[in-house]
C-alpha cells in the first residue's frame, strides 16, 4: 500500500481552521479525506453524518470523507485509520489533522518520524498555519504558541484581512516573513483556497527540489539584523498603538530565522558533529531547519531538514553545469544564538 499523505492544520483559536476545513471537505476534488480532530469545545465539522461508530469516534460523512475525533493518542488514531484502510473497512486518500488552537505542531509532526508503524503508513506532507489578521498582532505578542505555529508552517494562510486596513495586513505579512521566510503567505477569504495550495506541498519531502522555498534564499529578505529592538515607547506596531502602521515595524519576537550560506564545500564529518551538538543543546527550540548543501565527496546536492531534535538528509539532483555550488541553510527557532550557529557552520567548510 502506498504511503497515505498527511497534512497538519494549525493556527491560534478563532483563526479559521474549521472554516478552511469545511471548505476543503465540501469541494468537488474527488478525494476522500480522513480528518482527525483534536479540538475541544469548538464547532465540529461532522454536522453531516451518515454513519457513526461511537465506540471509536469515527464518523463517515455524506461526501465519503471520514471524521475521527480523538480524545486520546494521535498515534492510536492514525494506526486505527491505517488498519481500517488496509482491511478495506474505510476508504480514504489522505489525512488532515486539525490541532487545537493552543497546540504546538512540533510533537504532532514528530509522530510521523519517531513511530516506525506510523512512518510505514504515512507521509507527512506539510504544516498549514492560519493567522487571524484582526487579532494576530496581540496573539503574536502575547502567546508563544501562536509564534511557534508560524515558525513551523510550510504555508501560511491569513484570514480576516477584510476586517483590517491594508497597512495592517502588510505589516503583519512583513512580520511573518521575518519569523518564517520559507513559508509562502496568502490572504484567504472564508477558507476559499484552491486545493493545490493545501495538498501535495511536499514541505517534508527531502527529495523535493528546494524550489518550494525560492524566497528564503534571497539576500534582501535577510538583512534583518538591525531590525530588532525591545517593544518600547518608539514601537509603532498596531498592537501597541492604534494609529501606528506602515511597513517598517520592528519586533522582538522570540521566533526568528536566519540563513547560513557558503560557496565552499562542507566537510561531512565536521558538519555532522556540529549539527549533532547543536541539536543536542538547542533541539527543543529549533522549530524547522532546512537546506541545500554542497558536500565534499559528492557531485549531488544534499537536501537536509529537521524538526526539533529530528533531522535527516538525502541526496538530491546533481548540480547543473555552470550552477554556483552554494550551500544554503535556513534555521527557524526560539531565541537561537545566531552567532554560535554561524561561527560553528563556518568551521565546517573544507
Amino acid at each position: 500500500m502506498s504511503l497515505i499523505p498527511a497534512t497538519i492544520l494549525t493556527g491560534f483559536l478563532g483563526s479559521g481552521k474549521t472554516t478552511l476545513l469545511k471548505r476543503i471537505l465540501s469541494e468537488a476534488h474527488g478525494q476522500k479525506i480522513a480528518v482527525i480532530e483534536n479540538e475541544f469545545g469548538e464547532e465540529n465539522i461532522d454536522n453531516d453524518i451518515l454513519v457513526s461508530e461511537s465506540k471509536e469516534q469515527i464518523v463517515q460523512m455524506s461526501n465519503g470523507c471520514i471524521c475521527c475525533t480523538i480524545r486520546e493518542d494521535l498515534r492510536e488514531a492514525l494506526q486505527l485509520l491505517a488498519a481500517k484502510k488496509r482491511k478495506g473497512l474505510l476508504d480514504f486518500d489522505r489525512v488532515v489533522i486539525e490541532t487545537t488552537g493552543l497546540a504546538d505542531p512540533g510533537p504532532v509532526a514528530q509522530t510521523f518520524f519517531m513511530d516506525e508503524e506510523i512512518a510505514e503508513s504515512y507521509l507527512l506532507d506539510s504544516i498549514l498555519t492560519l493567522v487571524d489578521a484582526k487579532h494576530a498582532a496581540t496573539q503574536l505578542n502575547d502567546r508563544q504558541e501562536a509564534r511557534r505555529q508560524v515558525g513551523f508552517a510550510d504555508q501560511i494562510f491569513i484570514s480576516k484581512t477584510d476586517l483590517v486596513a491594508q497597512e495592517e495586513t502588510d505589516a503583519l505579512m512583513h512580520r511573518l516573513k521575518h519569523m518564517n521566510p520559507r513559508a509562502p503567505q496568502k490572504a484567504v477569504h472564508f477558507g476559499d483556497v484552491a486545493i493545490n495550495e493545501v495538498f501535495d506541498l511536499r514541505g517534508f519531502n527531502l527529495n523535493a527540489k528546494l524550489d518550494i522555498d525560492p524566497d528564503f534564499l534571497k539576500e534582501e529578505d535577510h538583512a534583518h539584523d538591525h531590525h530588532d529592538h525591545e517593544h518600547g515607547e518608539h514601537c509603532d506596531h498596531p498592537s501597541h498603538a492604534k494609529e501606528g502602521h506602515g511597513h517598517h515595524h520592528h519586533h522582538d519576537d522570540d521566533v526568528k530565522s536566519f540563513v547560513f550560506r557558503t560557496a565552499r564545500p562542507l566537510d561531512p564529518a565536521k558538519l555532522e558533529d556540529f549539527l549533532g551538538a547543536i541539536v543536542n543543546i538547542y533541539g527543543p527550540r529549533m522549530l524547522r531547519y532546512k537546506g541545500v548543501l554542497n558536500m565534499k565527496g559528492t557531485d549531488r546536492k544534499v537536501i537536509f531538514q529537521g524538526v526539533h531534535q529530528l533531522m535527516g538528509s538525502d541526496l538530491g539532483p546533481q548540480w547543473a553545469e555552470g550552477e554556483a555550488k552554494t550551500s544554503k541553510m535556513v534555521f527557524i527557532g526560539i531565541d537561537l544564538p545566531k552567532d554560535i550557529f554561524l561561527q560553528g557552520l563556518e568551521q565546517c567548510v573544507v
